[in-house]
């Protein structure tokens, strides 16, 4: 049992101060641009590819920077990184709806780019690593809860600024809450301990005798597993629900049915917090791969019905809520917590890189081919991501 006192004076402080952030920084910067970029396309006279095109270079630029992010984590700790994202976040907000050439627009998205990767999940799993050591997994899954959250948020929340505001005030407001709230509380809420000075690891989460060295083979099947695994989401979140559109279902159903991503999500790492604390997070990984590819087969076999495609919205949920939490456990578990956020952004980089391209490989091949090659394209990384985490061998 946590002590209460830890949430207020001691490190698990940083959950909720982490939790209120990650669904600003989710919300205000990675799920606007479904509902904004349409309407900056139209407002500039672009496509809406080479608007939404910016997004991609956006992703592409956190997975380069990804790397530093996460050895400076190491270094000067996430209330010194994650405030400078913050800050570097409401700025890029803030240009970009002032951002009228398409140079402009473009090099505003690089900015934003460096903000993500000092302000989701990979920067926050860094820094609850370097607070926690060892003992970061509990943590970890506790965040995500909150994180679930952001597009639940974020989404009516925009959509109802929009409306009232515009699409360019919006964007303001948003730079306001990085500013106002997001930079203080990383700055001011967030522990400066450090595990290995501060904090001795928590009782029956000590490390372990032996780790695996956080380079060669097994370091190539971790980041090449979630590296495949982040075209799933990435292209799904682009073009599901339009698949599903097209298969005849109406669009309010759609709707709906798109909102059930997020309750299986939470539910799925409530599950994981109650039940699997003591379990491995490989073993984790792979049944929600395993899963996630009888949802699949499930749709290649039955079609894409009202049933089957709501469905499956559970059981992707699902299944991308556990691994979102194995992003941090199993790197933390298999190479244990000396260097973790260095080895964080490390992995991130293929992670946001592939998670960039995804998007408009799944456009190509549903414009070439058809709807279900492009499910089938992603059911293939998702196999390649299932084949990795099983050859990976845990150390004795």
């Amino acid at each position: 049992m946590i002590p209460p006192r830890d949430f207020i004076s001691g490190p698990w402080r940083a959950v909720p101060v982490l939790g209120v952030t990650q669904i600003l920084s989710w919300g205000t910067i990675f799920y606007t641009p479904v509902l904004i970029v349409p309407l900056i396309a139209a407002d500039r006279g672009w496509s809406i590819s080479f608007a939404m095109g910016g997004f991609s270079v956006g992703l592409l630029i956190a997975g380069l920077v990804a790397p530093y992010v996460g050895r400076s984590i190491d270094r000067f700790g996430g209330h010194v990184v994650m405030t400078i994202g913050s800050l570097v976040g409401a700025l890029g907000l803030f240009l970009i709806a002032r951002a009228s050439s398409p140079a402009a627009y473009y090099a505003v998205w690089m900015v934003l780019g460096v903000a993500m990767a000092a302000n989701l999940y990979d920067s926050a799993f860094a820094t609850l690593g370097r607070i926690f050591g060892v003992g970061a997994r509990q943590p970890i899954t506790a965040l995500t809860l909150a994180g679930g959250f952001a597009s639940t948020v974020s989404w009516p929340v925009t959509h109802l600024l929009i409306e009232r505001v515009g699409w360019s005030n919006t964007y303001l407001v948003y730079a306001a809450l990085m500013v106002c709230i997001a930079a203080p509380l990383h700055a001011f809420g967030l522990p400066r301990s450090r595990y290995e000075t501060g904090l001795p690891a928590q009782k029956g989460s000590g490390e372990a005798a032996k780790i695996l060295p956080p380079h060669g083979l097994p370091f190539i099947l971790v980041a090449s597993a979630f590296a495949s695994y982040a075209f799933v989401p990435s292209g799904l979140s682009a073009h599901l629900l339009a698949i599903f559109a097209r298969s005849g279902i109406e669009a309010g159903t759609v709707v709906w049915i798109g909102a059930l991503f997020g309750p299986a999500q939470v539910g799925a790492r409530l599950i994981e917090f109650t039940f699997g604390r003591n379990l491995h997070p490989l073993w984790v990984v792979r049944f929600a791969l395993s899963t996630l590819l009888c949802a699949f087969v499930m749709l290649a076999l039955l079609g894409v019905s009202m049933g089957t495609a709501a469905t499956f919205a559970l059981l992707f949920g699902g299944a991308n809520g556990l691994v979102t939490i194995t992003r941090g456990a199993v790197p933390l578990a298999l190479f244990g917590a000396s260097g973790y956020g260095r080895l964080m952004g490390r992995l991130a980089a293929p992670f946001l890189m592939m998670q960039s391209a995804a998007p408009l490989v799944m456009a190509f091949v549903v414009e070439r081919a058809s709807d279900p090659a492009a499910l089938a394209l992603a059911a293939g990384f998702a196999s390649i991501a299932l084949v990795c985490f099983i050859a990976i061998r845990r150390p004795s």
